[in-house]
């Protein structure tokens, strides 16, 4: 398996192999591409999956701080919370595998916690619109969740 992000096409592609296995509409920084700390920007090159959070939770399950907070994403919920940043269903937390670029220091993915995960129905796909992360639909990144062991390499490119 290999997860493969294009940020101009904001599309992510599951190989198994050679051969594409599943097409995903996603969504990545509104600020485009940057590997700095606090850049709010994707970062790109070659990561893996570090670890997979979520296993088992209800389809638009809350988790703040890799936690589940025992929430459901409503629309009721959003409006009392309209300031948060929502991390739903399930986290492929991302680390970089190339030192200097997306690994250790000010660059490092994990440390930036950049994520793979679900994001409210009513959030556009297809359009820049994340704090750095990778946005899914909640059905599409429990799809992924369930597809992709730790471990997985993960290529972010323009």
């Amino acid at each position: 398996m290999l997860i493969d992000v294009s940020i101009s096409e904001q599309m992510l592609v599951l190989y198994d192999g050679d051969m594409p296995a599943r097409y995903f509409t996603v969504s990545t920084a509104l600020k485009g591409v940057g590997q700095s700390e606090g850049s709010h920007c994707t970062p790109l090159g070659r990561h893996q999956i570090r670890a997979r959070i979520g296993a088992g939770l209800e389809q638009g399950s809350v988790l703040v701080g890799r936690r589940p907070t025992g929430e459901v994403w409503t629309p009721a919920l959003s409006a009392q919370h309209p300031q948060r940043d929502w991390i739903l269903s399930r986290i492929l937390w991302l680390s970089g595998c190339e030192p200097g670029v997306n690994r250790m220091g000010s660059v490092d993915s994990m440390r930036r916690f950049i994520y793979i995960h679900g994001t409210p129905d009513i959030e556009p796909m297809g359009v820049p619109r994340s704090h750095g992360c990778i946005r899914m639909r909640n059905t599409d990144v429990i799809e992924l969740f369930d597809r992709v062991p730790v471990g997985c390499p993960v290529l972010i490119h323009e």
